[in-house]
C-alpha cells in the first residue's frame, strides 16, 4: 500500500506492463500541490515531476486522500465522484489504460 502521491508515482515505472497500451498517451495529474506527468506507450512509460505537457490526452484532478484511497483499492471511483466535482478528468475512459498499464 502506497503512504503518499509520491510514493504512488515514484514506483509507477517498475509497475508498467509492456504491451497493455495500444498507443502513445500522455496523463497529467493534479493531485492538491502535486503535479506529476506520466506518458503510457505500447512499450516503456516516463514519469516526471510538474506539468511537461500543454495538453494531455487525459488529465485528473482530485485530493491527495481521494487518489491515496483508489490506489490502494479502498475507492472505486463513480460516476457520482465525477458529478460532484471530487473528481475531475477530460477523458475518464483513458483511465482504464492507465490503471490496466500499472495495474496488479
Amino acid at each position: 500500500m502506497a503512504e503518499t502521491v509520491e510514493d504512488i508515482f515514484e514506483g509507477l515505472k517498475d509497475r508498467f506492463k509492456p504491451g497493455v497500451a495500444k498507443k502513445e498517451q500522455s496523463f497529467y495529474f493534479s493531485i492538491d500541490d502535486h503535479k506529476w506527468t506520466v506518458h503510457v506507450g505500447p512499450d516503456d512509460c516516463s514519469v516526471e515531476e510538474g506539468k511537461t505537457v500543454e495538453n494531455a490526452d487525459c488529465f485528473v484532478k482530485t485530493s491527495s486522500d481521494l487518489f491515496l484511497k483508489m490506489y490502494n483499492g479502498e475507492h472505486y471511483p463513480g460516476m457520482a465522484d465525477f458529478m460532484s466535482g471530487r473528481i475531475k478528468s477530460n477523458n475518464p475512459y483513458a483511465m482504464k489504460t492507465f490503471v490496466d498499464a500499472f495495474s496488479g
